[in-house]
């Protein structure tokens, strides 16, 4: 994804700017925010919002989207902020950052299909690396950080054969090594030059 992209505003992106409830990365594709929040079964917005967004009031947030949709068609971002504002107690939007952060981010992935190709694509380019080559990926929540410690896991090479067997029969692939044990994360200077890079995790994988 790009920055650029998310700061423009017209795209949709943002909880902070009012505007066309849109949030393709690519223009062309049918799919969009407002398809799916006025298209989408509630269980399935609330499914959505609760994998992708770790957002824990997301059957009120569901909820409060089908309820709204029944008089009126959800266009803006304004529109989702207003029903996300509705739909989290008071309580919890203190000190968590903006409410709607986690909705949007949902919606976002869903939107682009940002998660389910993922682990693939970092299998296909651990297999395009020369001998000695790394991979170094940056993640930005905790579900592209979980897909790529899962690539890089597997990539590994574990056997995965039964333990009652004398011998491994399963042809494991070994594809290289894990170079950071635990991810490299921003330092405090870089987290205040760059606010985005707060989230920001860093995994290395070598080929062998």
């Amino acid at each position: 994804m790009s920055s650029y992209q998310i700061d423009e505003k017209s795209r949709g992106f943002s909880y902070i700017t009012d505007a066309n409830l849109d949030m393709r990365m690519d223009t062309t594709q049918e799919l969009d925010a407002k398809f799916v929040v006025n298209s989408y079964k509630e269980e399935d917005i609330a499914r959505i919002l609760y994998e992708y967004g770790e957002e824990k009031f997301s059957r009120q947030i569901a909820r409060e989207i089908c309820e709204y949709r029944k008089n009126k068609v959800i266009e803006t971002t304004g529109q989702l902020v207003e029903i996300i504002q509705k739909s989290i107690p008071e309580f919890a939007k203190r000190g968590n950052g903006h409410p709607a952060k986690k909705t949007f981010q949902a919606i976002r992935i869903e939107v682009n299909d940002e998660i389910r190709p993922l682990y693939n694509t970092v299998i296909d380019c651990i297999k395009s690396l020369n001998v000695g080559g790394r991979l170094c990926i940056i993640t930005f929540h905790s579900l592209e950080d979980r897909a790529v410690k899962n690539a890089y896991s597997d990539a590994l090479g574990k056997c995965t054969c039964p333990k009652e067997l004398p011998y491994c029969v399963c042809n494991r692939e070994v594809l290289g090594k894990i170079i950071t044990k635990k991810p490299i994360l921003p330092t405090e200077i870089e987290m205040n030059n760059n606010p985005r890079s707060k989230s920001a995790k860093l995994r290395v994988f070598e080929r062998i």
